[in-house]
């Protein structure tokens, strides 16, 4: 990929696997309905379809969070199977992969410890979570011992919504269509992003790194609402705007799938805010294009997106 004449290290922070051997270790669990996808399972076909479309790096996570139902003991063996697999992983590639946890946010002490340990041990740039754990926002001051020690260790933490089961009643969505991945997946980023800021855990930690998945959902298209709420009730405890927050401590990926979409998300949150991702091996359309060719973004902006900003977020 090339901006300007000049080649661009293209980095996807929006990447998804997961790792079936786990399947023996939930049989005869509370888990053991869970299914294992074979495209999603990692092979050399995705360093193919990565070269293919002109990815360099990717920031591989685990995103189904079944394990946030999971007991301590159990939790704490799903945990260590994946980061355990992606270090592995990213050890054999060193050059195309990089891993974020996902711990146990249940129990948000061991969840702490669980991502220092990837950190330190493991390699990982930082960590992935669910926009809820069990229908509970993870925005109470209980959940506070994660999210300090995310800040301490100066690593982001990636955000990956479930269809906001969390959000819409059974079935409201319905069956066609794809609408709990259409509609509910931006929509539970959407209530996790604003209830990080107006439930006042960006302030409790400011130097607190979050990427949205899906362009950061609707927030950043209605900034202006989110922020009228602060005006109209009394239980906000944010000490800044709510678009501000989308300045320096929230992070957006590119996963809009229009040039003017793309416009839109720099305009409302600054190049520096703005980060590519893929969702694959899901065949969403790629932004890569998008980005390449936009007549509203200048040449340092596009670089920026692609690559620069993840560079420079996760020290790769």
């Amino acid at each position: 990929v090339t901006v300007g004449g000049r080649e661009v290290r293209v980095v996807d922070i929006h990447a998804h696997c997961e790792f079936p051997e786990l399947q023996s270790i939930l049989a005869s669990t509370n888990l053991e309905d869970v299914r294992f996808r074979d495209f999603v399972t990692l092979s050399p076909a995705r360093i193919d379809e990565m070269n293919r479309r002109g990815i360099d790096v990717q920031v591989l996570s685990v995103n189904q969070y079944y394990w946030y139902n999971a007991d301590r003991d159990l939790a704490s063996q799903i945990v260590d199977v994946n980061d355990r697999g992606l270090a592995e992983w990213c050890e054999t590639y060193p050059d195309r992969f990089v891993f974020l946890s996902s711990p146990a946010l249940q129990f948000p002490n061991l969840a702490a410890d669980q991502l220092q340990r990837a950190v330190e041990e493991f390699g990982a740039r930082g960590a992935s979570v669910g926009g809820h754990v069990d229908n509970v926002p993870p925005t109470a001051e209980f959940f506070d011992p994660f999210w300090a020690r995310a800040e301490s260790l100066g690593v982001p933490v990636f955000m990956h919504p479930n269809n906001a089961q969390n959000v819409v009643m059974a079935g409201s969505l319905g069956e066609r269509h794809d609408l709990g991945n259409i509609i509910g997946n931006p929509l539970e980023t959407t209530l996790f992003l604003t209830r990080m800021i107006l439930d006042g855990v960006l302030d409790r930690f400011p130097n607190l790194k979050i990427c949205g998945a899906h362009g950061g959902g609707y927030i950043t298209s209605y900034l202006g609402r989110s922020e009228y709420a602060c005006i109209r009730s009394d239980d906000c405890v944010n000490t800044r705007p709510v678009g501000d927050y989308f300045k320096d401590q929230i992070i957006v990926d590119s996963m809009v799938f229009s040039d003017e979409g793309i416009r839109h998300l720099v305009a409302e949150t600054g190049p520096s805010q703005v980060v590519y991702g893929s969702d694959l091996p899901y065949t969403w359309p790629d932004t890569i294009d998008l980005i390449v060719e936009s007549r509203h973004l200048d040449d340092a902006t596009k670089i920026a997106i692609l690559g620069g900003n993840l560079i420079d977020l996760l020290k790769l």
